[in-house]
């Protein structure tokens, strides 16, 4: 893996409920734990969880580090012409994620099926995933945190009364679309991501700022892996990782690493994991 400097996360182009010219645009977040981690705890995230730099992805003696189990793995990638192209070719002829509630039983490599209605019970969160359509230009890492702490048993540590609580609570029986309009349209959401989005180690960018990096999720749910990306047509089952958590081999073979072997001699990249804090 390279250094762990902290990496801008990039903006995506996706379409939002606003006109392209006036779309919502945030501050790029920093890929640093600290504040990431920082930006959960305000939004109702138990201190009980954090996000910790993860220094390698292959040697087991660096893996062993990051505090187990890992609830949620996010990667930081560069938007490079071979990934677009890849995504182009997997997403193509794949209509869009339209289900309401938890996306559960995909095959490997395909879209998940319509789950769940209800507002987060056990058994939608153990049997499937809350995907977020992301509109709003430079939040992917935005999306990132939510993917990670809205899903598994990370979202067993959400204060149901905090704002990420209720947040997810009406989000999960939501289309697609009218969920993303709910993150589009929340105050709260946007005053901790904007408070956040000011600390760091680098001075924060304009908000306008064309950055190539993004920033994907990867999360087990009932033994299957699952890539979360906003850009994407919607939640993507990886394939059967068993009782592993997302740091175990068939997790790390199945996802991020696919991510670097396509970018030979690319060096930006970054991960960070969502495990037990140290505190």
């Amino acid at each position: 893996m390279p250094d762990t400097t902290p990496t801008i996360i990039t903006p995506a182009t996706t379409t939002s409920p606003a006109t392209e010219t006036k779309r919502k645009t945030f501050v790029p977040l920093e890929n640093n734990p600290q504040v990431m981690t920082s930006l959960l705890h305000s939004l109702g995230l138990s201190p009980s969880l954090a996000l910790h730099d993860v220094y390698s992805l292959t040697d087991p003696s660096l893996l062993a580090f990051v505090p187990r189990p890992a609830s949620a793995l996010l990667l930081v990638f560069p938007v490079s012409e071979g990934y677009e192209r890849y995504r182009r070719e997997e997403d193509e002829g794949v209509s869009e994620y339209g289900g309401k509630g938890f996306a559960t039983d995909a095959g490997e490599g395909k879209l998940g099926e319509v789950g769940g209605e209800g507002d987060g019970g056990k058994e939608g969160k153990e049997g499937g995933v809350l995907w977020f359509r992301q509109t709003i230009r430079n939040s992917c890492g935005l999306m990132a945190l939510l993917h990670a702490a809205g899903n598994g048993s990370a979202r067993e540590f959400v204060d149901p009364d905090s704002t990420l609580g209720k947040l997810l609570k009406e989000a999960t029986p939501l289309a697609p679309t009218e969920r993303a309009e709910l993150l589009y349209n929340s105050p709260a959401l946007e005053a901790a991501h904007s408070a956040s989005a000011q600390q760091g180690d680098t001075a924060a960018p304009p908000a306008d700022d064309i950055v190539e990096l993004h920033f994907v999720t990867f999360v087990v749910v009932n033994g299957k892996l699952w890539e979360l990306d906003g850009r994407r047509k919607g939640p993507i089952c990886r394939g059967e990782v068993g009782d592993e958590d997302v740091l175990g081999e068939r997790a790390l073979e199945m996802g991020p690493r696919r991510f670097v072997g396509r970018e030979e001699g690319e060096v930006r990249f970054s991960v960070v994991a969502l495990g037990p804090g140290l505190d």
